[in-house]
């Protein structure tokens, strides 16, 4: 009796590795077009993040550890930026992108890139409705989630969301005073 176990746990052992090598191939083989995949939605979201902007006049540029995209207009005049940025939400990981003016002192936009927050009340953290409020909020305040804001550093929470709104209010805290920090430092 002792063999049929351990000859099951053998085969549950083995059959483990093959699935985990064949996934891990699968990623390995699909990285290189899951990069290429964000980059193209990045680009697509420079003009909604930075009004004005052109995707194709754009240029990414490494401030500090943060790559970041100067944002150009038509004319090849810079108006704005658009930086990476993430962090842990409620449920997982949130990736976003953060539209600032040229002199990285105004939010002009907010996009989230990947999120995988609770179905109908942390993923509408992705809606219009909630990322505009993020919108003409200067980069040097420290924003938070509020159910009912009172001044104009609180962001209004989503209802029954308020740690994916947190979590956002700090991925976009820390992402903006890193990056003008490093635009200060002159790390372009």
């Amino acid at each position: 009796m002792k063999n049929s176990y351990l000859g099951q746990a053998w085969l549950v052992l083995a059959i483990s590795l093959v699935f985990g090598a064949l996934l891990a191939g699968v990623q390995v083989g699909l990285a290189a077009k899951i990069a290429a995949n964000k980059l193209n939605e990045t680009l697509s979201q420079i003009p909604n993040l930075v009004p004005g902007g052109v995707a194709d006049q754009s240029e990414e540029v490494q401030m500090g550890e943060r790559a970041a995209f100067k944002v150009m207009d038509a004319n090849g005049k810079h108006i704005g930026w658009v930086i990476k940025a993430a962090g842990n939400g409620f449920a997982d990981r949130i990736e976003l992108l953060i539209g600032l003016d040229a002199d990285a002192k105004m939010i002009t936009g907010l996009y989230v890139l990947a999120q995988k927050e609770t179905p109908a009340l942390g993923d509408n953290i992705k809606k219009a409705e909630f990322r505009d409020r993020f919108n003409g909020k200067p980069t040097d305040a420290v924003l938070s989630a509020a159910q009912s804001p009172e001044g104009p550093d609180q962001i209004q929470a989503l209802s029954g969301a308020t740690i994916s709104s947190q979590s956002v209010c700090d991925i976009v805290n820390g992402a903006t005073d890193q990056f003008v920090a490093a635009l200060a430092g002159g790390e372009e």
